[in-house]
């Protein structure tokens, strides 16, 4: 199998009880079948508190119940993990052992990212001063079974490449290349499959007014957010549309929706020019949306159906 990663993947290490925002606290965690099978063979005390805190959630998932303060059942009083100090690290659930990173496969290729989700990793794509690259190394896995669309992944594929061109042409403002960017979308999904964007129903601000609210710090911010176009032209912005076409452009080939990705990337870069220059504002909304499904399904529905978030009224945000 390919494996690709951002050229500072492997920089990265947790800070574990000295992060400033526990990735322990806000979230429910899945408790995934492996882990669940293997907690099932516990023969010591342990095994007792793991069962009085399964749950499911409204999706039928199988979950570890959040305390009254939401965090963890497992978090101790010097924000650290009891279960990964009773079983290891090995043991404790797939997501707990993965964050902040994410992946995403494509049958021989293997896409693997940091989330801003975390404060640290935040740090590292909002302060890295080279560019954006990547990374490829080549494993023995075997691919991962699927029904993808070949033909349309190599376009997505190299419709990729040249929106990474795009984004990272110095020679031109940021805020100009984000405009050829979205206009980029706009062709590649006519090419693809064809759709008519839709009347606003909302305004900008209310896209980042989530339902599920995480932090109340991300409330304010949006509560109190005032654009500022100065904000744009950097290159912490330019490493935030880069990741977004990272972590999301591929996915067209399953929904054929490439233009909402692209969007995405765009809007991406107006999170600190509203709500905050620096990597801690992107930390709280990648918190608050990318890793709530309730929140990211309604941002992927106003990205698709509402027009607020139309290639004509973002563009105006850059001109």
């Amino acid at each position: 199998m390919k494996v690709v990663t951002p050229s500072f993947y492997k920089d990265f290490k947790c800070i574990a009880g000295e992060c400033p925002d526990s990735c322990c606290q806000g979230w429910d965690v899945d408790a995934d079948s492996d882990s669940l099978a293997y907690y099932k063979t516990l023969k010591i005390d342990f095994k007792k508190r793991i069962d009085s805190v399964l749950s499911k959630d409204e999706y039928g998932n199988t979950v570890f119940r959040l305390t009254e303060d939401k965090r963890c059942p497992f978090l101790n009083d010097r924000n650290l993990c009891d279960m990964h100090i009773a079983l290891g690290q090995k043991h404790t659930p797939f997501t707990c052992r993965t964050f902040p990173r994410f992946i995403n496969d494509f049958g021989a290729t293997r896409e693997m990212g940091l989330s801003f989700s975390c404060p640290v990793a935040s740090d590292i794509m909002w302060n890295l001063k080279e560019d954006f690259d990547f990374e490829t190394e080549i494993n023995s896995s075997p691919p991962v079974l699927n029904d993808i669309d070949a033909e349309l992944y190599f376009y997505l594929y190299k419709a990729r490449n040249t929106a990474y061109d795009i984004v990272k042409n110095k020679s031109i403002p940021l805020n100009e290349r984000i405009v050829s960017l979205i206009k980029y979308g706009a062709q590649l999904q006519n090419d693809i499959k064809k759709y008519k964007e839709k009347a606003p129903k909302i305004d900008f601000k209310s896209v980042f007014h989530n339902p599920e609210v995480i932090n109340q710090e991300w409330v304010e911010k949006v509560n109190n957010g005032a654009f500022d176009k100065s904000v744009i032209n950097s290159k912490s912005c330019e490493n935030i549309a880069v990741y977004f076409i990272f972590r999301y452009f591929m996915q067209a080939v399953y929904d054929k929706d490439v233009l909402s990705k692209v969007k995405a990337a765009a809007v991406g870069v107006l999170i600190p020019a509203y709500f905050g220059n620096d990597s801690w504002t992107v930390h709280l909304w990648s918190k608050e949306t990318e890793h709530s499904d309730v929140n990211m399904e309604r941002y992927k529905n106003i990205l698709r159906n509402d027009g607020v978030l139309s290639v004509e009224n973002i563009a105006e945000h850059f001109v």
